[in-house]
């Protein structure tokens, strides 16, 4: 009988070996992560929306006025109605000038649309600085969120160093055993081959003490 250990098993072993110490591994490491919610944040707002809901009748009208006079169509018209209005009172094509050189209705009325945008004008801009607090209000609320998801990420982060970290002394752990396993094994494998050298050398000095008594009795 071959009593000749085959080395070749030793990997299937060592293979068998390293998956139970993996399952070992997740069973012992601790794997649950931080959890965060979500819902805690308040839905994302859109500035202009708001504010074009908290706008008052007043305002709208104001914005409409400030915007038709902010505008190259009232620019050119209102020049070219001052240009024929003294263009008429300075050419005697009528019987009667209603406003005669230097123009002083004209400049009244000026005055009259100057009093009345000044205000319009201030009402817009008083109403475009709400529109920018609450747009830096919402930029402030924006940053706080991003500040908290970021620390989140960060302590997701640490824990899987932490976990990283664990999972790599649980290997080296691992490994060492594994090679004091691989070393007794190879120790064994050494032992069993001199035994096997001692086997078939008392088996070879049998058979030649055998043979040496069966010439001796012929």
């Amino acid at each position: 009988m071959d009593t000749t250990p085959h080395v070749n098993k030793v990997p299937s072993k060592l293979s068998s070996l390293n998956e139970e110490s993996l399952k070992h591994l997740l069973k012992t490491v601790y794997i649950l992560f931080p959890g965060f919610k979500h819902e805690t944040h308040g839905p994302v707002v859109n500035v202009n929306k708001v504010a074009d809901d908290q706008m008052t009748l007043g305002q709208k009208i104001a914005d409409l006025v400030v915007a038709g006079i902010g505008s190259w169509k009232f620019i050119i018209g209102q020049t070219v109605l001052l240009a024929v209005w003294a263009t008429l009172n300075a050419v005697g094509w009528f019987p009667w000038k209603w406003d005669v050189y230097p123009y002083i209705a004209m400049n009244l009325l000026l005055s009259c649309q100057a009093a009345y945008a000044s205000p319009l004008i201030m009402m817009s801009q008083n109403r475009q600085a709400a529109k920018d607090r609450l747009t830096a209000e919402n930029d402030y609320k924006t940053d706080l969120k991003g500040e908290e998801e970021i620390c989140h990420i960060m302590e997701h982060l640490d824990h899987q160093d932490a976990l990283i970290l664990q999972v790599v002394q649980h290997l080296e752990v691992q490994n060492k055993r594994i090679d004091q396993q691989e070393q007794l094994i190879l120790t064994i494998t050494q032992k069993l081959e001199e035994q096997n050298k001692l086997l078939e050398e008392q088996h070879q000095r049998m058979l030649s003490a055998l043979g040496t008594q069966n010439d001796s009795k012929a």
